[in-house]
């Protein structure tokens, strides 16, 4: 009898809070800023939110947290509910907090006429100095002690548009002396003349994310608000707000954030390198991000199956990048077609197989569960082979083409390495082999054993395509914590492409969902660059992990 999986700490407060009948049904919410695209990081926080309500019943609601007109963008809208998608998930609401603007602005109107909330024109560089320290109480503004009515009047023509940016702030009315600072009289209005993607030129005040988030979960009426620990400090206000205003108690819980080695998680950093051109786009496969992932060939299964390793924990520790690499490649060996492809060619001529006869063999995914399916390949005289598959001069248990050496062509023959011929440079150019027709695969009679198999492609049936061999995107594992910018240490040699590669025929018909595994060489896919007449195909991962720490 298998044993059952042991709970992590928030299904263990879901499923108290559901047996003890505190709520009958369970609500989460996924509530990214439409800023940038979602990364491998939100994939964590994806699965979480949906997986619990999967798990346990209810439903999740996907809110957009738009309350920053200036960076927010309907083409981040539209790319994070597509990751989603992807993903495997699906919502019951589409909603904004920009949906909530007017009841936003409600609540805060309620604060002021309870004299919890005022309205400051101090600059930010008055507010900064009034705030005191961790270990110093602030001081108060002062503007802190206005009259209600004062304060009702000047936050009404904020909302009409009569001041400038920066000219006027609404600030909740807590306690500048609390030991946390988030206390310490928090802004939750500013005023911001910018166009919304969704609002248009409606409004130009806008609520800060603390004030907006729990008064959004609160009016969705979100039983359990699931976010990452650097919100720790912030759910004493969010607290606040909830019992201030009277409404529904949501509750936050706060789960250590996704910190993976090789790679920058910050979305300002991802946009950094996104407008200094320093990768290509956002979906660019070395990124961290979803749809780069996506474009590399991880499948959402690989993804799911890296969330649910990491499992969530209430300590921040750092993932080896591997682990998500070991993901992919335990999916693909399992559902990826066996093809072959050479990506370094030297010719290998038979010279006793008749030119212009050819044969066809047919293989499959030995691994796949269904058995992978057949194709057929065709065969012929000459074929491409890797140049790193012959030696002239053999090293130590050499196994593959040297003079005198036999080898087997996967699904084909034993072929015996007779000659070779070189260029005036001395760089040798071909191969030449005879082959022992008893020895076919599958049907060998020829009693001879080889310990060689090398990959081919017959030279007249050969399609070209342009591979792009992607690695990790930084020489550095912990680039955010080195000295200087994070962008000294991008590895020069992130990406290598090989304009003419030989691939077999059957390559030709490949698409955009399938995934390949080039044998020896790695898993592919094609990217969404190619065309009939070039074919573009990333590599998703190696057979194995070959990444050499740095020392």
């Amino acid at each position: 009898m298998s044993e059952e999986k042991s709970l992590n700490f928030i299904e263990e407060i879901v499923e108290n809070d559901l047996n003890s009948g505190k709520y009958e049904t369970l609500v989460t919410r996924f509530p990214p800023e439409p800023n940038g695209y979602l990364h491998i990081g939100h994939a964590k926080a994806i699965c979480l939110n949906f997986g619990l309500t999967q798990k346990y019943g209810g439903y999740t609601n996907l809110r957009f947290d738009d309350t920053n007109p200036v960076t927010e963008k309907t083409e981040y809208v539209n790319s994070q509910q597509e990751d989603i998608r992807w993903l495997g998930f699906n919502w019951k609401n589409e909603l904004y907090a920009s949906d909530y603007f007017d009841e936003l602005y409600g609540f805060a109107v309620t604060l002021i006429e309870k004299g919890l909330a005022y309205v400051d024109e101090s600059s930010a560089d008055e507010i900064a100095a009034l705030k005191g320290t961790p270990t110093e109480p602030g001081q108060d503004s002062p503007y802190r002690n206005r009259t209600v009515e004062e304060n009702l009047a000047i936050f009404t023509k904020m909302k009409n548009g009569e001041f400038a940016d920066g000219a006027y702030i609404l600030r909740a009315k807590i306690d500048m002396a609390s030991p946390n600072m988030l206390m310490r009289d928090p802004i939750i209005y500013r005023i911001k003349h910018a166009e919304h993607h969704r609002t248009g030129n409606k409004w130009c005040i806008y609520p800060m994310y603390d004030f907006a988030h729990g008064q959004s979960d609160s009016i969705e009426n979100i039983t359990h608000s699931i976010c990452t620990l650097e919100y720790v400090s912030h759910r004493e206000l969010y607290d606040w707000f909830i019992e201030k205003l009277d409404i529904f108690p949501s509750k936050q819980y706060e789960f250590a954030r996704l910190n993976l080695t090789s790679t920058v998680m910050s979305k300002r950093k991802l946009l950094q390198l996104v407008n200094e051109n320093l990768v290509n786009g956002w979906d660019d496969p070395r990124m961290p991000t979803i749809s780069g992932l996506r474009r590399r060939g991880f499948t959402p299964k690989s993804i799911r199956e890296f969330c649910e390793r990491i499992g969530i924990a209430k300590r921040e520790n750092l993932i080896e990048l591997s682990l998500l690499e070991f993901c992919i490649r335990e999916d693909l060996n399992k559902t990826a077609n066996r093809v072959m492809a050479v990506l370094d060619p030297i010719k290998l001529v038979i010279t006793n197989y008749d030119k212009g006869s050819e044969e066809l063999i047919g293989e499959n995914n030995p691994e796949a569960e269904d058995g992978g399916g057949t194709r057929v390949i065709p065969f012929s005289n000459e074929l491409w082979i890797e140049r790193e598959d012959f030696m002239e001069v053999p090293a130590k248990k050499w196994f593959r083409l040297a003079p005198g050496a036999m080898v087997r062509l996967k699904f084909a023959y034993i072929v015996k390495c007779e000659d070779f011929v070189k260029d005036e440079n001395g760089n040798v150019t071909e191969i030449r082999c005879t082959y022992i027709p008893e020895s076919k695969s599958g049907s060998d009679t020829s009693g001879i054993n080889v310990k060689g198999t090398i990959h081919w492609v017959s030279a007249a049936h050969a399609k070209t395509a342009e591979i792009r061999l992607y690695d990790r995107l930084f020489t550095s594992e912990t680039p955010d914590a080195e000295e200087g910018d994070f962008k000294d240490y991008l590895n020069p040699e992130s990406l290598t492409v090989l304009p003419n590669v030989y691939i077999e025929p059957a390559l030709a018909d490949a698409d955009l969902d399938g995934r390949y595994q080039f044998i020896r060489k790695g898993y592919f896919c094609l990217d969404k660059e190619s065309t009939a007449d070039k074919l573009v195909f990333n590599r998703t991962v190696t057979l194995k992990d070959t990444f050499k720490k740095p020392n």
